[in-house]
C-alpha cells in the first residue's frame, strides 16, 4: 500500500485496535470508528457483557471485530495483545490508547504500591502498547494514526492528583516525541485530553449530563463519551492528516478558567483529597 498522498488521502488499512473499550470513552471511540469504516479489535478489562456489547455494536455497523482481555499493569502482556488483534484484523491502521485509572490521595498518603498501580496503568502499560503500535506501523509501510486519551491533568495540576498527573504529564510527553520521530513514517501522533466526562453516573440519574449543571465549566456541562470519540475518529480520519504532536482539550472550556475558578472559590473544600480509592477515568 502505499504512503498518504500529497491530496491528504489516507491509505492505511481501514483497521484500528483500541484499548479499555468495554464502557465508557473505549466503548464509544470503538463504535464511532466501526461507524467511520474501520473494522475494530478492542481489549477490555472490567466488564465482559460490556466488551460483548461493543461487539455486537461493530457488528450491526457492518464491521468485524476482535477482542481481548488485558491488564495493563501486566507489561509483558500489552505488546502481544496489540500485536494479536491487529494480526487478527489482517493489519493495523489506527491504534487508539485509552486505557487509565484514577487515583485520590495526597502525595503524602500515596502508597509505592498505589503508584505503581496507577503509573504501570496509565504510562508504562501504555507504552508497552504505543510501541507495539508504533512498530506494527512502521514494518505496514502505509502510514498511519496513533491516538492516545490523556486529560486535561496531563497540563494542569489538581490537589490529590500527584500519581495521576504524574503519569500522564508522562504520557502527554511521550506522545509529542513520538509525534516527531515517526513522522517520517506518515505515522500521526496526538493526544486527546477530556475534562470532566459524565461515564460514571449514578444509575439512578436519568437526565443527559448536558441538562446537569456544571456552573465552573464555561459550557455548563460535563461531556459525554461519545463527544470525545468523535474527536477521535477525527483525528483518525484523512482530515487530521496534517496535524500531529497536538493535544486537543475536550472540556467544555475547563481548562481555562484557572485564575479565575481562584477567585471566586468560596472555602478550602479544594484542598481535600478525601475520596482516596481507584477509578477509571481519562
Amino acid at each position: 500500500m502505499e504512503a498518504p498522498g500529497h491530496d491528504g488521502t489516507a491509505h492505511y488499512p481501514r483497521t484500528a485496535v483500541v484499548t479499555g473499550a468495554d464502557r465508557g470513552i473505549g466503548k464509544a471511540t470503538a463504535i464511532a470508528l466501526a461507524g467511520a469504516g474501520f473494522d475494530v479489535g478492542f481489549t477490555w478489562h472490567d466488564d465482559e457483557a460490556g466488551a460483548a456489547d461493543t461487539a455486537m455494536q461493530i457488528g450491526e455497523l457492518g464491521r468485524r471485530s476482535a477482542s481481548l482481555w488485558l491488564d495493563t499493569t501486566d507489561l509483558p502482556s500489552c505488546a502481544p495483545a496489540v500485536n494479536t488483534l491487529a494480526k487478527e484484523l489482517g493489519g493495523l491502521g489506527v491504534f487508539v490508547n485509552n486505557v487509565g485509572v484514577g487515583l485520590t490521595a495526597s502525595v503524602l498518603n500515596t502508597s509505592l504500591e498505589d503508584w505503581r498501580q496507577i503509573l504501570d496503568t496509565n504510562l508504562n502499560g501504555a507504552f508497552m502498547c504505543l510501541q507495539e503500535a508504533a512498530r506494527l506501523l512502521v514494518a505496514g509501510g502505509s502510514g498511519g494514526r496513533i491516538v492516545a486519551v490523556t486529560s486535561v491533568h496531563a497540563q494542569q495540576p489538581r490537589f490529590g492528583f500527584g500519581a495521576y498527573c504524574a503519569s500522564k504529564f508522562g504520557l502527554d510527553g511521550l506522545l509529542r516525541v513520538m509525534a516527531v520521530e515517526l513522522s517520517g513514517h506518515g505515522i500521526t501522533v496526538n493526544a486527546v485530553a477530556p475534562g470532566e466526562i459524565a461515564t460514571h453516573l449514578h444509575a439512578t440519574e436519568t437526565r443527559h449530563p448536558h441538562d446537569i449543571p456544571r456552573p465552573g465549566i464555561p459550557l455548563g456541562h460535563a461531556g459525554t463519551a461519545a463527544e470525545i470519540a468523535a474527536v477521535i475518529a477525527f483525528l483518525a480520519s484523512p482530515g487530521a492528516g496534517y496535524v500531529t504532536g497536538a493535544s486537543w482539550a475536550v472540556d467544555g472550556g475547563m481548562s481555562q478558567m484557572g485564575a479565575q475558578a481562584s477567585s471566586l472559590l468560596p472555602d478550602d473544600s479544594w484542598r481535600q483529597a478525601s475520596q482516596r480509592g481507584t477509578s477509571n477515568g481519562p
